[in-house]
């Protein structure tokens, strides 16, 4: 299974996303990107690529603990910016930005104390991928954009468990499909 931790905004933060990403796609040049669809935007905490269906209840027990030992926290989808020349461009966060990054770490310990693959460790950046492009583009006007994002506050209370589903045919506006496939509550027993 292809899986990755993460923290799943709730409706209303991702309504006012949506509200966003809708005018930035009036931005010129939008149209060469290709637009994240809401059904997946999420807060990736730790990424972990294929993993062994043995490792899969060792994994989760380990992420069920990470969520006990962190209490719910603050979060708002604020601000953006871009990656790898406008090949990546996202909605940043703000908010209990450290035990957010907390959790992530947690998240990415887990993942190696169970025996996935991890590859190398990097600095936690909070982002919500919107859009991508396979070319270097000017990610300057949609950066400027976002500038002044702020959605509305909310109360992380779970960190979820995902199972990403590729796309298996060449259709070129298929998209990846989520599915949550373990819930743990932050902060509470079991």
């Amino acid at each position: 299974m292809r899986l990755f931790a993460a923290v799943l905004p709730p409706d209303e933060a991702l309504r006012s996303l949506a509200a966003e990403v809708d005018r930035l796609k009036r931005l010129p040049g939008a149209d060469g990107l290709r637009w994240t669809g809401r059904p997946g935007w999420h807060l990736t905490l730790a990424f972990y690529g294929e993993v062994d269906d043995t490792l899969v209840p060792d994994l989760s027990e380990r992420l069920a603990r990470a969520a006990h030992r962190t209490p719910p926290f603050g979060l708002a989808l604020s601000g953006g910016g871009q990656f790898g020349r406008g090949r990546a461009l996202w909605a940043g966060a703000e908010g209990d930005l450290r035990t957010l990054a907390l959790l992530a770490d947690r998240a990415e310990a887990a993942g190696r104390k169970a025996g996935v693959e991890m590859g190398e460790h990097r600095r936690y950046k909070a982002h919500l991928t919107v859009a991508r492009s396979r070319e270097a583009i000017d990610p300057r006007p949609y950066v400027e954009a976002l500038a002044d994002f702020a959605g509305p506050a909310w109360t992380v209370a779970e960190l979820v468990l995902v199972r990403s589903n590729l796309p298996r045919s060449a259709n070129a506006g298929e998209r990846p499909r989520y599915e949550a496939v373990g819930r743990w509550p932050l902060g509470a027993s079991g």
